[in-house]
């Protein structure tokens, strides 16, 4: 008698563990969904924290860099210097935004001065004859709350080919230190340096080039703000 009273206060013991576990889960679920619906709430909001207006790159924040596979051991980093740009930033509307972008070619760092010296040359991105390389936004789409796609035509070397960016909107705010808005975004693209005629050494060296930007952008606050 006392066996069958022990299973049957196990057995309800048990159930009641199962019931809390999936009360637990289910409250788990729930709040991993709300938490989901706010950051995409606030990722909605976001957009209209920085008003809209000409936004200049961030000096101290902002970064061109590219990869490339050379000759199966490595993929090497570089980045540009020196860079300046235009960003307009349209808040209610976001596709209706542009950006154009001018790169210094021949502040290119690779980090040796060898190989700088290399790729400041005619076989790369000959620098003395083409010392700039821009890119003028044609087009923005909304892809999500915080995503989009940039479409641009993209000048290297004398050769324009239309590029686009896959890009990632962080945070549009405002900056009471510095009395200023500022927005924050990455991007990332593939293209083939063959197509801008700087073809040399493919396919020893990876024609297809990734391209990583991250940057910050600035607008002094209105004088009555």
């Amino acid at each position: 008698m006392m066996l069958r009273e022990f299973a049957l206060a196990s057995a309800a013991t048990l159930a009641l563990a199962a019931c809390g576990q999936s009360a637990d889960s289910q409250s788990a679920s729930e709040v991993a969904a709300n938490e989901t619906a706010s950051a995409q709430q606030d990722a909605d909001a976001a957009e209209f924290e920085a008003i809209s207006g000409a936004y200049e790159p961030d000096y101290k924040h902002r970064y061109i860099t590219f990869s490339y596979f050379h000759q199966g051991y490595s993929n090497p980093w570089l980045r540009w210097n020196d860079w300046t740009g235009t960003l307009n930033w349209d808040a209610e509307a976001p596709e209706n935004s542009s950006v154009n972008i001018t790169i210094d070619t021949t502040s290119i760092d690779s980090g040796v001065e060898e190989f700088d010296g290399h790729l400041n040359g005619e076989r790369f991105f000959d620098t003395a004859n083409y010392p700039e390389i821009t890119f003028v936004s044609t087009s923005v789409e909304k892809t999500g709350a915080n995503t989009g796609k940039v479409t641009g035509d993209l000048t290297m070397k004398g050769v324009t080919k239309p590029v686009t960016l896959e890009v990632v909107f962080h945070k549009g705010a405002y900056d009471e230190r510095g009395n200023k808005y500022k927005l924050g975004f990455s991007g990332k693209a593939k293209l083939l340096r063959s197509e801008f005629d700087l073809g040399f050494l493919v396919p020893i060296v990876s024609d297809e080039v990734n391209v990583v930007i991250e940057t910050e952008w600035e607008m002094p606050a209105p004088a009555s703000e």
